[in-house]
């Protein structure tokens, strides 16, 4: 939670390494299925922001909770995007039970002049299930 409503961090928030923030959700459009939230990546040498806009969220909670359902690991890599894919994730699982996330925060269409990537890194299970439940609570908070 911050001071204007709900939000999700992701990543650690220490000195050095990347964290990102997930907050200021609205729905655009009314009782439109549009629901548009802003990502921010910061860190010491990075901050930037961009809307993401999806359609009821584009199933970004479900896509995490799958994740943590084969926490015994996969092969090769999922992906994830957003409506107009101003947010994908690349999820891949490692040796020791460990799940690599790579954000991509990319500029709007049609423009797309930069692309930002950060990796996280989360225990399978558990941790990727708290991920999930978070991002879904964020994405269905009541919207004023």
């Amino acid at each position: 939670m911050t001071e204007d409503g709900p939000a999700v961090r992701v990543g650690d928030t220490g000195p050095r390494p990347v964290h990102l923030l997930f907050s200021e959700l609205a729905r655009p459009f009314g009782d439109d299925p549009t629901l548009d939230f802003v990502v921010k990546a910061r860190g010491q040498w990075v901050s930037i922001e961009t809307l993401v806009r999806t359609w009821d969220g584009d199933g970004l909670d479900t896509f995490l909770s799958s994740l943590a359902e084969d926490f015994r690991g996969w092969e090769g890599a999922h992906a994830w995007s957003s409506l107009e894919r101003d947010l994908t994730i690349s999820a891949e699982h490692h040796s020791g039970g460990y799940v690599h996330l790579t954000w991509g925060i990319h500029d709007r269409p049609p423009s797309e002049k930069w692309h930002f990537e950060t990796t996280t890194v989360h225990a399978a299970g558990e941790e990727m299930r708290n991920l999930a439940a978070e991002l879904h609570t964020f994405l269905t908070s009541t919207v004023d």
